[in-house]
């Protein structure tokens, strides 16, 4: 079974039920199956076949799902990647890739032309029309040195009867996402088939997800987030999207209210907004049932001031690119810890390990690993790395973690990220926790520098809309709930901390920003 498959059973039991909700249109299962298995006709016509790569540069919008979904249906393998990357970091993903046709926005055309050269095994374009607000220039096909490779996504949906499903097996690659690593060039996780139908499938039915659901869809789609949680585990549970283009508190919460929306997924700097939003009230949130968080550590004080605020529970999980991509979350039927990524879902194992591999004691720190039928089958085109990653079976995610007695994981801190002040360890999410309960402080991230006498020094960076505070004002505040070697040394102001495209706080960045402090 995959999920393109399953979307054709899912259309067999709710044909007439909407699929998904996009400016204001509603399109029903039956609709989309329809289009889906279309655009996998003519993808097979054009010469795309059972395991050719083919690359989604596309924001939220039916052409994502539709995309994605027909080129699973025709047997290629997806390869998502992020739209407003630079053309060198795209040029090299379709590269490595060996991507054989693109979906891309029209507005991206000129970049295909200006890199046609360097991609020989790139032959077919399929182009999407860009929404008239984000249009970037006009373009016409006929002046273009690729026309030749183009194609409309319009025409891709025409109708097409000589579409035959291939044999598909469970471990063919269904999708490669390529990590943004914090050093050398990204990494494609493969993800097969088995992969991607069983997270899905085993995290709607961990969080409860049916038919009755409607579940806001406004993490980016090319994220493994957004992929698993609210694409393929809702539509596999015959549940309705609403598709987000981008996110923005005021038109999330008008979604909610509009369509009465029971399930929002999104991650902690998303929840930050929508508290921070002078237009957000209980009422706007009414019709939630669960709230999902991901893709970075929540902070214990935004948490509990999201819930007494909107009155509904967020249950934190966790995951990663590699492990397609949850192997925790909070359970629904059990009280809710804060802090806690939660426990195993099903079929999915969580060990705390030494660096011997050898499985610690409870409330030890450790270096989480992960087994389970979601875990990728290895980084393409790179053995070795695919061999220091997954060992014996296990995942091993360069997550620091602790267990407690009753099995709830907490992530400590990444591995990379842990700070060593004077031989002591300090976890930058510990002593981010006490700045994000300061009630002047909007966001803070912490990291380590060099220091001559101690090896490295704690710095914070916060963001505050309060004039008055002061770095002296902040250091005796950590001093009141830190030990004396855990206070920041440095503490600076920003207007706002670097972010990727899914609001995940950039350490990278602000790392970047010292060493080149350091060099001057």
């Amino acid at each position: 079974m995959n999920v393109s498959s399953r979307l054709t059973e899912t259309a067999g039991q709710y044909g007439d039920k909407p699929a998904y909700y996009f400016e204001g249109q509603a399109v029903s299962y039956a609709q989309l199956d329809g289009m889906v298995t279309r655009f996998a006709a003519n993808l097979q016509s054009m010469g795309i076949q059972k395991g050719d790569h083919v690359a989604l540069l596309l924001g939220n919008s039916p052409y994502f799902v539709i995309g994605m979904y027909g080129a699973l249906r025709a047997g290629a393998t997806v390869i998502p990647v992020n739209p407003i990357y630079t053309p060198a970091e795209i040029g090299y993903i379709l590269g490595n890739g060996d991507v054989k046709g693109v979906i891309a926005l029209d507005l991206l055309i000129p970049m295909f032309e200006q890199m046609d050269a360097q991609l020989p095994a790139l032959e077919h374009l399929i182009v999407c029309d860009t929404p008239p607000s984000e249009k970037k220039r006009d373009f016409n096909a006929e002046e273009s040195g690729i026309s030749s490779k183009m194609k409309s996504f319009t025409a891709m949906l025409s109708a097409d009867d000589s579409f035959q499903r291939p044999e598909l097996s469970d471990e063919d690659t269904a999708v490669i996402l390529y990590t943004s690593g914090t050093t050398g060039k990204p990494k494609g996780a493969m993800l097969t088939h088995k992969n991607i139908y069983s997270n899905a499938s085993d995290v709607g039915a961990y969080l409860k997800m049916n038919n009755s659901d409607k579940v806001i869809a406004t993490l980016p789609m090319f994220h493994v987030f957004c992929l698993t949680v609210s694409l393929n585990a809702p539509l596999m549970s015959g549940a309705s999207l609403i598709i987000v283009p981008k996110f923005s508190p005021k038109e999330v919460f008008r979604l909610i209210k509009e369509y009465e929306a029971t399930v929002f997924a999104g991650v902690p700097t998303m929840y930050n907004f929508m508290l921070q939003h002078e237009g957000g009230t209980q009422e706007d949130a009414a019709s939630l049932r669960l709230c999902i968080s991901g893709g970075a550590s929540m902070p214990v004080a935004l948490l509990k001031g999201f819930e007494q605020k909107f009155k509904v529970v967020i249950s934190e999980g966790y995951g990663l690119s590699e492990a397609s991509p949850v192997t925790c979350f909070n359970p629904l039927d059990r009280p809710r810890k804060a802090g806690s990524i939660g426990m195993n879902i099903l079929n999915v194992e969580n060990r705390v390990v030494n660096e011997l591999g050898e499985e610690v004691q409870p409330n030890q720190v450790g270096e989480l690993i992960v087994k389970g039928p979601n875990v990728m089958k290895g980084y393409y085109k790179m053995p070795e790395e695919t061999a220091h990653t997954i060992r014996g079976g296990w995942l091993y995610t360069g997550d620091l973690a602790r267990r407690d007695e009753e099995g709830y994981f907490y992530i400590v801190d990444r591995k990379k990220d842990l700070i060593i002040v004077g031989g002591y360890n300090v976890y930058p999410r510990e002593v981010e926790e006490v700045y994000y309960s300061h009630p002047d402080i909007k966001e803070a991230a912490v990291l380590g520098i060099p220091d001559p006498e101690q090896g490295e020094a704690v710095i914070c960076y916060v963001v505050t809309d309060n004039q008055a505070l002061t770095e002296e004002s902040l250091k005796e505040y950590g001093r009141g709930q830190l030990a004396k070697y855990k206070v920041p040394s440095f503490i600076e102001f920003l207007d706002e901390l670097p972010k990727n495209t899914t609001g995940k706080i950039l350490r990278r960045a602000l790392k970047e920003q010292v060493a080149e402090r350091s060099r001057q």
